[in-house]
This record gives C-alpha cells, structure tokens and sequence, in this order.
C-alpha cells in the first residue's frame, strides 16, 4: 500500500498543477468569446487592435482601420477592449509628450550618441 502513495500524490499534483488550471483558461476563452459582438472593441493575441464587425461560426470580422477588414480565428481574440467602437480612450492618445507614435519625437538629440555627430 505504501507503494500507492507516490503515485496518487502524482496524480493530485497532476491534477492541480495542469488540469485544473487549463479549465480555468477554457472557461476564460469561452467567457470571452461570448462577450463578442458587433461594435465590440477587440485586441488580437498579436496586439492589433479592432473592431468586431460580424461574428461567424469560428472566425470573426473586423475592422482594423476604416475600410480595411480582416477575418480571424476567434482563438486569436485576446481580450475585449471595449463594449462598444464609441470610446473616450482616444482622447488620452493624442498627447504627443506620453506617446511618440502620435506626435514627434522631440528628444532624439538628447539620445544620440556622440559618435554619430
């Protein structure tokens, strides 16, 4: 019987370590693909932010730029940004001192180096 006890305490640990905690990721993915619709602000695994335009069997539209479309898996949703396309987050992007994607990028002397002058 003592033989038994490694074994079962493998099991458990098995259990605990990889089963119960991949549960709890499908559980969160399907959670997630239930808060799809239309209008719905989406960000990709890769990072590319869109909007969700239709929802099909197990792909979804979006919309990435105006006029610009994509079909993607719905496993490639990495999570919903927002309820609906009408945000105020925008408004926060267009400082250009916190973001240098959306204004100039006024120190760039201060970061040469010397030797490139």
């Amino acid at each position: 019987m003592e033989a038994l006890l490694p074994f079962a305490l493998i099991l458990v640990a098995f259990y605990f370590l990889i089963l119960r905690p991949q549960r709890a990721r499908a559980k969160q993915a399907e959670q997630l693909q239930a808060k799809l619709a239309p209008g719905a602000e989406i960000m990709t695994t890769s990072g590319i932010f869109a909007t969700v335009l239709e929802i099909r069997d197990d792909s979804v539209v979006v919309e990435v730029s105006p006029g610009s479309t994509l079909r993607i898996t719905k496993a490639a949703v990495g999570r919903v940004v927002a309820g609906d396309a009408s945000t105020d987050d925008d408004a926060d992007d267009a400082d250009p001192t916190t973001d240098a994607v959306d204004g100039p990028d006024t120190d760039a002397a201060s970061r040469r180096s010397p030797s490139a002058e």
